[in-house]
């Protein structure tokens, strides 16, 4: 901000969205940076922002259209919920900010990523990422049945977000193919799980209410004394119907099929399962297990054989990609920062589909991040095993931004991706406006404290030093050249 209050804009202020802590903060290196941080709530007109195209999809709360961004030219889905409908009905809107928080934790390449949340007098308005390639219910009925190799694909991926979802203590509750989107209508798309309307947080405790859709409702859901296994009974559900092109549990109602649901039996002996291999059966039924204590978790069906029979796994790194994680040397927090937020609000899909297709060959138990063990298998094909856990642990830490002690899916991106792609003249000018909250042209402790430290308690020194360590003329501030001098100094360091 600028040294007086006169030079501030009217604007309305910006608030970050991120996960509260109250452990004290008393150097920059304790700060925790991940895309939670940058999913902002703004409190202003998103025409401002944005040019809103043509309706995608209507509902009885909301619609969702295409909008573009005019600062950056990137095309988005905007979903626009009225208050006065929302507010009706407090469980629908209980629901809509319970998935916005849950959104802003996710960072997985199979998951709808959220990228800003707007706010005014009559809507509220979620700004996410575009898939044009339809449900996978539609894609489904447009082929009626799909090969095992289609079927593998989607599932891998589905049961991908689902383990990662567990692993962080979310149950998403109404799995099924109108959730699931594709990127675009082919067979071998990415697939990316939608709506966390119905999703909740868990620790490990049972749950009671009722949430899902008929078709894909486990029994225990319907008894009302369930866990995470219920998303497991719907992906062996979906998994039938890709397979057979009808669903296990059918009728001529809802209740109809919810009392078939309750009684728990299914037949794969019909003409439509004569060419379905064996493990694809044995999949199906470890995942419709009636109790959910014999239910596969999402971690044992990824690792079923049925999984391993694939004939096109992607047996990607690379020494190139190696050789760029290698390179990477992002010390200063702020570097740390303004690549966070390039890589989850900046980056195109083109530029992270090879790099989104290695992650996941990385991530050899499917768990959403990499461990240092998953690393180290890649690194010594290049070097030693010495030399690669060194390696590895200076890795750690220039790009483990949470200090999760992962590497999750946006820090890879941010450590592999093209220096051109990073911190090309658009992105580094995006970047500074964001952190330029008054629009003075330089950036303030105050400023950084603002978006990087809402809702943490921290002191003040430590938003100080962060600018120290940039600010080259001793002003207490950074301008735009020494923001810009920041970052290309990244790849100008030697490790």
């Amino acid at each position: 901000m600028g040294c007086t209050s006169s030079r501030i804009k009217p604007n309305p202020i910006v608030k970050s969205r991120h996960l509260e802590t109250r452990i004290p903060i008393d150097t920059p290196e304790k700060i925790a940076i991940h895309p939670g941080t940058f999913i902002f709530h703004k409190t202003w007109n998103i025409n401002k922002d944005y040019d809103l195209g043509p309706v995608l999809g209507q509902g009885a709360y909301s619609c969702v259209r295409i909008a573009v961004n005019k600062l950056t030219g990137h095309e988005r889905a905007v979903k626009s919920v009225k208050k006065d409908r929302l507010t009706k009905d407090m469980q629908t809107y209980s629901k809509f900010f319970a998935e916005i928080d849950i959104l802003r934790k996710i960072d997985h390449p199979n998951i709808l990523r959220l990228y800003e949340f707007y706010e005014d007098s009559k809507e509220y308005h979620l700004i996410t990422e575009i898939l044009k390639g339809g449900e996978l219910f539609e894609f489904i009925i447009a082929s009626g049945v799909v090969s095992e190799s289609i079927a593998r694909h989607f599932m891998s991926q589905i049961l991908c977000a689902v383990n990662y979802c567990h692993k962080h203590g979310i149950v998403h509750r109404d799995l099924k193919p109108e959730n699931l989107l594709l990127e675009k209508r082919s067979p071998m798309s990415t697939l990316k799980v939608i709506d966390f309307g119905a999703s909740v947080l868990f620790e490990g405790e049972r749950m009671k209410n009722k949430y899902g859709t008929s078709y894909y409702i486990a029994p225990e859901v319907l008894k009302r004394n369930y866990n995470e296994k219920c998303d497991i009974w719907s992906c062996g559900v979906i998994m039938f119907i890709l397979l057979a092109g009808k669903p296990p549990f059918s009728g001529r109602s809802d209740m109809e099929i919810l009392s078939k649901v309750k009684k728990g039996n299914f037949s794969m002996s019909g003409p439509e399962w004569i060419d379905i291999s064996d493990a694809a059966k044995n999949l199906i039924t470890n995942m419709l297990k009636y109790k959910a204590e014999l239910r596969y978790s999402a971690d044992q069906a990824l690792n079923d054989q049925w999984f391993k029979q694939s004939s096109d796994t992607i047996s990607k790194p690379l020494p190139s990609i190696i050789e760029k994680m290698k390179n990477f040397n992002a010390s200063e927090k702020l570097q740390h920062a303004v690549l966070t937020f390039i890589t989850s609000q900046l980056s195109s899909k083109e530029e992270t589909k090879q790099l989104a297709d290695t992650f996941k060959s990385l991530d050899k138990n499917g768990d959403g991040k990499l461990s240092k063990e998953e690393l180290l298998k890649e690194f010594i094909k290049n070097m030693s095993e010495d030399e690669a856990q060194t390696e590895i642990q200076r890795i750690f830490n220039c790009v483990d931004m949470d200090m999760n002690g992962h590497i999750d899916y946006s820090e890879f991106l941010m450590a592999t991706m093209r220096k051109e792609s990073l911190i090309n003249k658009r992105n580094l000018e995006t970047a500074f406006k964001m952190f330029d909250i008054d629009g003075n042209g330089t950036i303030s402790a105050n400023e950084l404290k603002n978006i990087l430290g809402d809702n943490i308690e921290s002191l003040d020194g430590v938003w100080e030093q962060i600018i120290s360590t940039v600010d080259q003329d001793g002003d207490g501030q950074i301008d735009l050249k020494e923001f810009k001098d920041m970052m290309v100094n990244i790849f100008n360091q030697k490790s």
